[in-house]
């Protein structure tokens, strides 16, 4: 990862080996041996995984090179001295959280990469404008009404399209256009069980101004934890969430649709974030591990993309927990990734580095990533991949983030 000179010099990270060899087995290996030639387009496959709530990339992909991170974070793991066995390498300055150990294997396989100090070009910190944001591909909430993914869906004019689906019982705006993408439910996880709100959401499934007048109150519900007692009910749906759908979606996927979005909510960590980090990240980490069981020989040519609204405050706030803050991290798995590296310029974490004073300062605009993925991964042309992103002229797509 390339970085800004900030006033210090970043510390050599002395940690030489990855997990346990527990950890990282014989599953591993395998992969590890196999060819890396590009497959058709057709067969090539992509998963994008939102992360509703705002995933705090600062620990998640942890700087351990920065000497910032400790003095900042001492009030809030994970702390890259004591917690050093537990955590993954990426490269010499940056290691996954602890939670995340079973991503060890797709380290090793050269599967995994992340792309850090990512944000939106929107800088406002609710939940919903930046969110939408991220969805509808522009630099403002209403800048448009369609999402981007379902811009690339349609792929150039006079050429071919692709299929997209939905995994959840509703589809997202990133998703919703006028290309059609479809809608599949493996478990029922990711919605309210209220019947009365899933009577109501399926009358408004088609009308895209009340749809997400609808999901903008369910996410409300879920930030806010809901009725007393089903609280629980929802986070323990939501933390196995991924793994609960893996066989679904990969089902789906190897049949023929090369698009599928997933959104999992509870990562909005104001209070208590060591234990409520950690368990939402177990449950990312294991569902990736199980999609890319179910997906099978398809996972060599699968890219999953999992990216959040925003990332959280440098500092911890007074309850254990950070607040909404600006860039975070994105992680990036499958068999088509070029894995083993964090991507992106670094700015730093003193003080007057940040932004604001207060946030990660971003330094690229994740519709860099996307692009990227969009003509590396699935092949799309620049004039389509600009028709998906109208108002990014000036961002260009990030290299090497696939395999060549």
């Amino acid at each position: 990862m390339s970085r800004r000179t900030p006033p210090h010099a970043l510390a050599p990270w002395s940690r030489r080996s990855f997990l346990r060899s527990t950890v990282v087995g014989s599953a591993a290996l395998a992969l590890g041996g196999r060819a890396r030639a590009q497959a058709p387009m057709a067969e090539r496959r992509f998963v994008l995984v939102i992360l509703r709530g705002g995933m705090d990339g600062l620990a998640t992909v942890v700087p351990t090179g920065d000497p910032d991170f400790s003095r900042v974070r001492s009030r809030l793991g994970p702390e890259p001295t004591t917690d050093a066995e537990e955590m993954v390498a990426l490269d010499g300055d940056f290691a996954l959280h602890p939670a995340l150990s079973s991503l060890g294997p797709l380290v090793e396989a050269g599967e995994l990469a992340a792309v850090h100090a990512v944000a939106t070009p929107y800088r406002d910190r609710s939940h919903f404008d930046v969110q939408e944001v991220l969805e509808n591909g522009t630099g403002a909430p209403g800048g448009a009404r369609d999402g981007w993914l379902n811009r690339a869906l349609g792929g150039t004019v006079g050429g071919p399209a692709m299929a997209g689906v939905a995994i959840g019982r509703g589809v997202p705006l990133v998703l919703r256009g006028s290309h059609e993408v479809s809608s599949v439910d493996p478990t029922g996880v990711n919605i309210t069980h209220d019947p009365f709100v899933q009577e109501v959401a399926a009358l408004w499934d088609d009308d895209p101004l009340l749809h997400s007048g609808l999901a903008q109150g369910i996410a409300a519900r879920e930030l806010t934890g809901g009725e007393e007692g089903e609280g629980k009910k929802r986070s323990r749906r939501r933390d196995g969430a991924l793994s609960a759908m893996a066989a679904g979606v990969g089902a789906v996927l190897v049949e023929g649709p090369q698009v599928a979005v997933i959104e999992l909510s509870g990562w909005d960590t104001h209070a208590s974030q060591d234990r409520a980090l950690a368990r939402s990240l177990d449950g990312l980490g294991t569902g990736i591990i199980a999609l890319r069981a179910a997906l099978g020989d398809t996972w060599r040519h699968t890219v999953v993309c999992c990216v959040s609204e925003f990332g959280r405050t440098v500092a911890p706030n007074g309850t254990g927990g950070t607040d909404h803050g600006t860039a975070g991290a994105v992680l990036l798995a499958g068999g088509a990734v070029a894995g083993g590296r964090v991507h992106g310029t670094w700015p730093g974490l003193a003080e007057a580095d940040r932004l604001d004073g207060r946030d990660l300062r971003p330094t690229t605009d994740v519709r860099a990533v996307f692009k990227g993925v969009l003509e590396d991964h699935l092949g799309l042309p620049r004039a389509a991949v600009a028709r998906a992103f109208p108002d990014s002229a000036k961002v260009s797509a990030l290299p090497d983030l696939v395999r060549g």
